[in-house]
């Protein structure tokens, strides 16, 4: 029995989960600089604008959770959300970023339309709470180190404070020393939870620590998850997306080239398509 994901509704008529149709949160894994960020979001939007899909632009203004000490965190707190502000405003985008301590979350909220719970800290329930009274529609990370089943206790956290308005990512398992694996099975048993349900692609084909001082990836494998995961009911797709990977100043081997993302877009269409007209049948 199919589970229907809870509605989302997000600013200039956004709306996720529910009876609409698959969305994506995409965008650079961290803001490089204002104009780079910029662009990738003018671009990316107009692809979903041509495809009529629901888009979040994610970017990161610090990546604290870096595998060495002179890996590049982005511009920072206010700073980086002054670019994503300008770009909210600008493009009419709803923006997500991820928070890292309590205290940045007052700030954020002011600015964010979706505030992400990083993987690593999906429990910690102090920064969870506190994201949650914001009343902000919330984006969980599942942790790398947790069951799917175990992602209710999650839940019931952000619904203590009130806060329904919450999305669940899947991005991965480990699978021994820095590798991932996507356990299919996450999906479904996700969705059993009422909330919409997303399939990380990216950080799915992630190798934590596989260059030693950074983490690599096989980027390649990327439209492979994006359609597993939508074809067992993902609500929408998350998605590291740059013009030009290889100088990529975060996550470079596990990002899809913007040029390849209108075919990946329009080939999951056609699949979330051909899902619903069966579904009907039955």
């Amino acid at each position: 029995m199919t589970t229907v994901a809870k509605e989302i509704k997000l600013i200039n008529n956004v709306k996720i989960g529910g009876p609409n149709s698959f969305f994506l949160i995409g965008g650079p894994c961290v803001i490089e600089t204002h104009k780079h960020t910029f662009f990738l979001a003018r671009e990316i939007k107009k692809i979903c604008d041509h495809l009529k899909i629901p888009f979040i632009f994610k970017a990161s203004y610090d990546k604290a959770n870096r595998s060495s000490i002179s890996s590049f965190r982005g511009p920072g707190l206010e700073k980086g959300l002054d670019i994503l502000n300008h770009i909210k405003k600008e493009l009419g985008v709803p923006i997500l970023s991820d928070v890292h301590e309590t205290a940045q979350v007052e700030k954020a909220a002011e600015v964010l339309d979706v505030i992400q719970i990083p993987a690593f800290l999906c429990r910690q329930t102090d920064l969870i709470l506190a994201a949650a009274q914001t009343q902000k529609p919330l984006n969980i990370k599942k942790g790398q180190f947790l069951s799917p089943y175990d992602m209710k206790n999650v839940i019931d956290k952000i619904l203590s404070q009130k806060n329904d308005n919450i999305i669940i990512t899947e991005r991965g398992t480990f699978f021994g020393y820095n590798n991932l694996v996507f356990d299919i099975r996450s999906i479904p048993i996700m969705k059993r939870l009422g909330f919409p349900v997303v399939i990380d692609a990216s950080h799915s084909v992630q190798k934590p620590g596989g260059q030693g001082a950074s983490s690599g990836g096989d980027a390649e494998f990327i439209p492979y998850i994006a359609k597993a995961g939508v074809s067992v009911g993902a609500d929408g797709v998350f998605l590291e997306i740059h013009d030009n990977p290889p100088q990529a100043l975060s996550d470079k081997h596990n990002s899809l080239y913007l040029n390849e993302l209108h075919v990946l877009l329009s080939s999951l269409c056609q699949l979330k398509s051909a899902l619903s007209r069966n579904n009907s049948l039955d």
